[in-house]
């Protein structure tokens, strides 16, 4: 059993034999990994411990102090949260070898390829096509608010493999190269002005078989262990106290006295309340992941952290008035990551509006949550047992 003494007496090591100071930062992230230093609770070998994740503040707390290099978890979010633990959960011993240290190590950065035009918050209508070719996957579709594809090496992707079966039934889940022929990615300007979204065409791209996960025909086990990672690490981040969202406006109040109003106060005193509580669930949430996997409770968590972030940064722009309706730069960009606190109150403003889409609607979700959490009767669904070549479009 790992304890706490162990932990530091590793960390001690690994700094001696690799200072901060004098350590190339690619190297020192390399280092780490090879130590079990990265992510403490998966398996020896695979950057870990198999110790008790609750310990992983431990690591990350003496490294700080330290002034070690850390990877940067806006440019490969989606690698650590929402990759890693699938490919750990239904990879093969090969595919954990090949993914899992450069994805950490920011060698390789991904994304996901799983909404279309016709299947965003039906995930299970989606038509992207795979027909096995010998070893080979032949892949054609079309994908659609896709994440830093523009910055990505690889993909995790869903896609239809049996049309002649119930759309739940017939996705398998890929691993998809993105600088592979016939891969495509071409951006989705946003109300922010920047493109952190982007649509991805798949033109005949080839797939080894060697790079799917988990069995043909077994696509939607695996994406709901993507979803739920996704739903965690979008609304379980973790705050300080007085962080996120709410830390922004109550610092704009305490700077800007002449801004202030009753009616504001009691309004930000409400979300402030609100934004504790979230912090605390969260906390609690991430204290049963170190139990296990996630459940579907993170998807209120979700909701809450995208309400709260758009209650917070209405909330702002009233505070400021005139001032919070200047935006400073509707240039094109493309960034290297998401910032939802970025930049200054009219674009905190703007981006907020994408958080009850992204990672699953907030319908969707209230769904999950009244079925999976409170036990409600599900809603009539007329497509469950329909071919999803049967079903109209």
């Amino acid at each position: 059993m790992t304890t706490v003494d162990d932990l530091k007496r590793r960390v001690a090591e690994l700094l001696a034999a690799y200072p901060p100071e004098s350590t190339p930062r690619q190297d020192f992230l390399d280092a780490r990994f090879d130590a079990g230093l990265a992510w403490i609770h998966f398996p020896e070998g695979l950057g870990g411990l198999n110790a008790p994740r609750s310990l992983q503040s431990v690591v990350d707390k003496e490294l700080a102090a330290a002034g070690a290099p850390d990877n940067d978890k806006r440019r490969i979010g989606i690698g650590l949260g929402m990759a890693a633990p699938t490919i750990l959960a239904f990879g093969t011993p090969e595919q954990h070898q090949r993914f899992l240290r450069p994805l950490w190590t920011e060698r390789e950065v991904w994304c996901q390829l799983f909404s279309e035009p016709g299947a965003g918050s039906d995930l299970a209508a989606l038509g992207t096509r795979a027909v096995r070719d010998g070893d080979d996957w032949v892949v054609t579709g079309q994908k659609v608010w896709t994440s830093g594809a523009h910055k990505s090496q690889w993909a995790i992707l869903v896609t239809r493999t049996d049309p002649d079966v119930p759309k739940h039934r017939g996705m398998t889940y890929f691993l998809c190269d993105m600088t592979a022929p016939g891969v495509e990615v071409r951006p989705l300007r946003q109300i922010t002005g920047e493109a952190e979204f982007n649509e991805v065409f798949l033109s005949e791209v080839r797939i080894p078989d060697a790079h799917r996960l988990g069995a043909v025909g077994d696509g939607w086990k695996v994406a709901q262990t993507t979803l739920m990672n996704e739903r965690v690490a979008i609304g379980g981040t973790e705050f300080p106290r007085d962080g996120g969202m709410v830390g922004v406006v109550a610092e704009v109040w305490r700077e800007r006295p002449e801004l202030r109003t009753s009616e504001l106060h009691d309004r930000l005193l409400k979300l402030w309340v609100e934004g504790e509580s979230l912090r605390l669930v969260s906390s609690r949430l991430r204290q049963q992941l170190a139990a296990g996997a996630p459940g579907p409770e993170g998807s209120a968590v979700k909701v809450a952290f995208s309400e709260l972030n758009q209650a917070a940064s209405g909330l702002e722009i009233e505070l400021l008035g005139d001032e919070g309706l200047r935006y400073d730069d509707w240039t094109m960009r493309r960034p290297d990551g998401v910032n939802f606190l970025g930049r200054e109150a009219g674009y905190r403003y703007l981006r907020a509006k994408g958080n009850s889409i992204e990672g699953g609607t907030s319908e969707v979700l209230r769904n999950i949550i009244a079925e999976r959490v409170l036990g409600l009767p599900s809603e009539p669904r007329i497509d469950k047992d329909v071919a999803w070549k049967d079903l109209p479009r």
